[in-house]
């Protein structure tokens, strides 16, 4: 099973007090940070080597900046009350298509910084009520509170960075 499958096919329990958005704030504001950290001072050929067909370092660290963009537009939906929320576009291979090796990590790193600071700053003047509200998730097919949906935004970050270092730890196994 790939590393897509296995973030398609976790599941959710969204049994958590709304309150607990502000740790799930604060951990959205570390991503860019821990991010920066897991490439730091890696040579390009280690950080666009793709291992067994999957996305490379580089790859996965692209893909925040792209999937920013599906996070940004979901809390649109909140915002205007959406019954369903958007839907990520598997197919299109937007990650893909942005052919991430081929740019500067410190382009990238700096984008998706920007971007995620952006979002952060509009989630920033909600009221504490506002992280109630819902709205279907469409693959996971149940209610999604705005909180749920930082869970679920903190997990989908977590998955990466974990990729990340699985990735290096490949890397040094294979190069020795």
């Amino acid at each position: 099973m790939s590393h897509k499958e296995d973030w398609l096919t976790k599941q959710f329990d969204f049994d958590f007090p709304v309150s607990r958005y502000t740790d799930l704030l604060g951990f959205l504001r570390t991503t860019p940070e821990r991010l920066a950290s897991l490439v730091d001072g890696l040579p390009k050929e280690v950080l666009t080597r793709r291992i067994d067909g999957s996305w490379s370092i580089q790859e996965n660290s692209g893909h925040f900046l792209t999937v920013e963009s599906l996070f940004i537009g979901r809390l649109e939906d909140y915002n205007y009350n959406a019954k369903v929320l958007r839907p990520a576009q598997f197919e299109d291979n937007q990650t893909d298509k942005a052919n991430y090796n081929e740019k500067d990590i410190a382009w990238i790193l700096e984008a998706f910084k920007a971007k995620r600071t952006g979002y952060l700053t509009q989630l920033d003047t909600l009221q504490p009520d506002e992280f109630g509200k819902t709205a279907l998730h469409p693959r996971l097919n149940k209610p999604m509170r705005l909180c749920d949906m930082l869970l679920f935004q903190a997990e989908h970050d977590r998955h990466h960075l974990t990729r990340i270092e699985e990735i290096k730890l490949q890397f040094r196994i294979n190069a020795s």
